[in-house]
C-alpha cells in the first residue's frame, strides 16, 4: 500500500472527525431534537456552528476532488516522490484549514485553502 493512499483514508478520518465536531456545535446552537427532524425549518447555524458547517461541506468537496486523483494514480501505478510530498500538502493544508475556518482567521484560511486545492491540481496533472 502506498502512503498516498494512507494519506487518503487519514483524510477521510479528519472528515468524520469534523463531522462529528459540528454535529456537536449544532446541538449546542439548536439542540438535538431539532437535528433529529427534517431540516426545512431549522435555523440558519451562525458563529462557531455555522463555520463548523461551512467547513464540513467544503472538506466533502475537496474530498471529492482528492480521492480520485490519488485513485487514478493508484491504478496506473504513477505514485512517485512528487505525489507523495502533493498529498502530504494536501493533508497538512486541510488540517490547517479545519482549524482555521471554524476560529475565524479569513487569510490564512484561504492560503491553506489555495494549498490544499493546488496540490490536488499536481496530483491530477501528474495522473496525466
Amino acid at each position: 500500500m502506498s502512503h498516498e493512499l494512507d494519506i487518503l483514508a487519514l483524510y477521510g478520518l479528519l472528515v468524520i472527525i469534523l463531522i462529528v465536531i459540528q454535529v456537536l456545535f449544532a446541538i449546542s446552537q439548536v439542540g438535538l431534537p431539532m437535528l433529529a427532524r427534517p431540516r426545512d425549518d431549522m435555523p440558519r447555524l451562525t458563529g462557531t456552528a455555522g463555520r463548523m458547517e461551512r467547513c464540513v461541506a467544503n472538506s466533502v468537496t475537496a474530498m471529492a476532488l482528492f480521492a480520485p486523483a490519488i485513485l487514478i494514480l493508484a491504478a496506473r501505478e504513477g505514485f512517485g516522490g512528487g505525489t507523495l510530498l502533493a498529498a502530504q500538502v494536501f493533508l497538512i493544508a486541510r488540517l490547517a484549514y479545519a482549524l482555521l475556518y471554524p476560529a475565524g482567521i479569513p487569510w490564512a484560511r484561504t492560503a491553506v485553502w489555495g494549498l490544499g486545492f493546488f496540490a490536488t491540481l499536481y496530483l491530477y496533472a501528474a495522473a496525466l
